[in-house]
């Protein structure tokens, strides 16, 4: 049993943690800051989910400054609780502070039972719950808080946020700034999106995916075969942009069992380690039974795990582009759904972009600094796609060659700062 005292303590002590942090340090105002704000509200809870140390905790006291706000953090250890110890916790807020108009849990999940309470307490007040474990967090609340909750993912910085924090503003676009713009368009995909990758470096993200698959996946889930999982994780970092089948995977890993492959292929998913984009097909079927693409939350992360930038720069431009597209689809467009294309004869575009029964947009991305660089294949592959969904807005994203025309092309580093 945690006494009061104690409860206390782990809610002064983080408090007072998170105000030094924001007088310390230049803080990024998150560009999708004015989005969550319309999403809070009484009665509903607020629940942002992402990749652990994607800035999370810093958004929600971000949305919450200037109300009358507590905040408790239960990843510390001093929390180790039951769910039926949790009021002891909103008394101890009560006796701390009073009444508060809006209540922030940071990892709430790690409390067994935490739903319950949430559900219970929800009425009359603001609510925000972080966490970093999509499927732990939805199954629950699906089942105590079925239409009272909303749900955000938040995504390491955009490129555009990226140049905030090193005080560059993304929208001038002089010579000068321009140069300095493609200088950091390679720190980032290096580095990452991580905050503090900035400060900490390639120390910070090993570290981060240590945590993620310990204690976010095997700590969770209680994983049985704690080798296949990491050599799984290294080998979807490592093949970041390509095609993922679970049975090559169960081949390569030497696991009898491609339900395990997919399982454990789940478990990173849900830690937001990597993701999936399925082949576009209108036959459901078809679409189900094809092989997916996969794609790393993080490029740096990819990299210190064993992605080699210099020799993929291609495909990490590719993963950069995936992760800007689930960003503006989480942020900004939730009715936007994102596939790639492949027909049998292999042609293939990297990115089908798709809104109720349209194909809205088509996009390739390439390393390429001139017109003479882009290879006919992925020209062609545009177009035949372009004809089959009737699509005329084409897009071939070039590390540094830019032409309007039926088919636009633009640099990665000016199609980053479009929202």
């Amino acid at each position: 049993m945690v006494t009061m005292d104690i409860i206390k303590s782990a809610i002064v002590d983080r408090e007072e943690d998170m105000h030094r942090r924001f007088s310390e340090g230049y803080v990024v105002e998150r560009e999708c800051r004015e989005v969550v704000e319309s999403m809070i509200n009484t009665d509903v809870a607020l629940l942002i989910t992402g990749v652990r140390r994607c800035g999370k905790s810093f958004l929600a006291w971000m949305l919450a400054r200037g109300e009358n706000v507590a905040y408790v953090n239960f990843e510390d250890e001093r929390l180790a609780m039951q769910g039926e110890e949790l009021n002891t916790v909103l008394e101890a807020i009560y006796s701390l502070k009073g009444a508060v108009n809006t209540l922030i849990f940071d990892e709430i999940q790690n409390i067994p039972g935490w739903e319950k309470f949430v559900s219970r307490i929800i009425t009359g007040r603001r609510v925000i719950i972080t966490g970093s474990n999509a499927r732990l967090m939805s199954r629950e609340l699906a089942t105590h808080l079925t239409g009272r909750h909303i749900d955000f993912t938040l995504y390491p910085f955009s490129f555009r946020e990226f140049l905030q924090y090193n005080g560059l503003n993304g929208s001038a676009h002089s010579t000068a700034t321009r140069a300095k713009i493609k200088d950091h368009l390679k720190e980032y995909i290096e580095k990452g999106g991580f905050p503090l990758a900035y400060k900490l470096g390639s120390m910070f993200l090993s570290e981060n995916y240590r945590d993620i698959v310990e204690r976010d996946i095997m700590g969770r889930y209680g994983v049985k075969y704690p080798r296949v999982l990491r050599a799984l994780g290294r080998y979807v970092m490592c093949n970041t942009a390509r095609e993922v089948s679970f049975n090559r995977i169960k081949n390569v890993l030497g696991v009898k069992s491609p339900h395990t492959v997919k399982k454990y292929f789940d478990y990173l998913q849900n830690a937001y380690l990597a993701f999936t984009v399925e082949r576009f097909s209108y036959k459901l079927k078809e679409q189900m039974l094809a092989p997916k693409k996969v794609y790393t939350m993080d490029t740096g992360m990819a990299k210190v795990v064993g992605f080699n930038l210099s020799a993929n720069i291609g495909r990490a431009m590719e993963n950069v582009v995936a992760v800007e597209l689930m960003r503006r689809r989480s942020y900004w467009n939730r009715s936007m759904e994102i596939y790639y294309w492949k027909d049998h004869q292999q042609r293939e575009v990297d990115f089908v972009l798709k809104e109720g029964e349209r194909v809205k947009e088509l996009i390739q991305v390439t390393y390429a600094s001139g017109r003479d660089e882009i290879e006919r294949r992925e020209i062609s592959a545009l177009e035949k796609a372009g004809e089959e969904f009737r699509c005329k807005n084409k897009t071939v994203i070039t590390w540094d060659y830019e032409e309007d025309g039926e088919i636009n092309f633009i640099p990665i580093w000016k199609w980053l700062l479009k929202i």
